[in-house]
């Protein structure tokens, strides 16, 4: 897919020595066509690695994706220079009056923090109503997925007692469903998170369709019906050494973790974890900007309206 994003920012390299075709703001202009208008809500810490792999999976469509990059605050973060913040992120007020086709908000260290201490919970509140009015449709991925949640079911924040980290086994619940066209009756995706997605306290408390759970790990993709809020419970980004690196991190601050399941194998984390959820992850972000964005987006974004919306496929 021609995605477009600035020639300077540290994944275009990463992007083109993959192969996957990162676009110039001219070419892009010189092709008369209107990309799709993706905000990136970045809440992770370390912003430049979250940033490759969300751009990573937005790249496996023939449609043109402009995305724009939004921080949460302006609070310096040690595990991302201000610069690269300051030169390739937005702040909401820069955006708030514009609106998008679509919205990903990420997952976020927040787990065991309860909302209201959240440093930057009102924000988030504020974002996510106001996504109401400006976005097509939302993802939200992992903690965002709970925050959302509460801000749209006001379900209260549900913990596990041990952290869920590995790579675990789905099943789909409606093979016509368009978000899950293409998928296998069965996939792995990677969880990391204490949040607890329970499959029928979702389906007593919410009118969200259920569409892919695990066993193990619970509910694993939801969305409502008219497909404008998609909730990700896991982690489809995931490069195939992101879990071993918060295994690592967490060795060293004496946590005893775990070690992730089905990850390492023969469970040795002295072997090299190899990916085998790349192609779920990529079929996901196909069919969300294909059939929550593409299909139910206004041509114009100036006149964004409640009626573009339906529930029918």
């Amino acid at each position: 897919m021609p995605i477009k994003i600035p020639d300077r920012l540290p994944a275009t390299d990463i992007l083109r020595s993959e192969n996957i075709f990162v676009m110039t703001e001219a070419r892009a202009a010189s092709q008369g066509i209107r990309p799709l208008k993706v905000l990136l809500l970045n809440l992770m810490p370390k912003k430049i690695e979250t940033e490759t792999q969300f751009l990573r999976l937005l790249s496996n469509t023939p449609l043109q994706v402009d995305v724009e990059l939004l921080r949460i605050d302006n609070r310096p973060t040690k595990n991302t220079p201000t610069e690269h913040l300051d030169t390739f992120y937005r702040q909401f007020e820069m955006v708030k009056d514009r609106n998008f086709d679509g919205l990903i908000v990420t997952g976020a260290p927040l787990g065991l923090v309860q909302f209201e201490d959240v440093l930057y919970w009102e924000e988030i509140r504020l974002i996510m109503n106001w996504a109401k009015d400006h976005v097509t449709s939302t993802m939200f991925v992992c903690w965002a997925a709970q925050a959302g949640l509460k801000l749209l079911y006001d379900l209260p924040k549900r913990t596990r007692k041990e952290k869920l980290s590995g790579i675990y086994q789905h099943s789909i619940h409606d093979c016509h469903h368009p978000i899950l066209r293409g998928f296998d009756e069965t996939f792995k995706a990677p969880h990391s998170r204490y949040a607890d997605f329970s499959p029928n306290y979702l389906a007593e408390h919410t009118d969200l369709d259920i569409l892919a759970t695990s066993k193990e790990a619970g509910v694993y993709l939801a969305a409502t019906k008219d497909k404008r809020n998609v909730f990700v419970t896991g982690h489809p980004e995931y490069d195939v050494a992101t879990l071993h690196g918060e295994y690592i991190r967490d060795l060293a601050q004496g946590m005893e973790p775990n070690i992730p399941v089905n990850y390492y194998p023969d469970d040795n984390p002295d072997n090299p974890p190899v990916a085998t959820w790349r192609s779920h992850g990529h079929l996901l972000f196909l069919n969300w900007l294909n059939y929550c964005v593409y299909q139910q987006t206004p041509y114009d974004l100036e006149h964004f309206s409640e009626d573009n919306f339906t529930k029918d496929d």
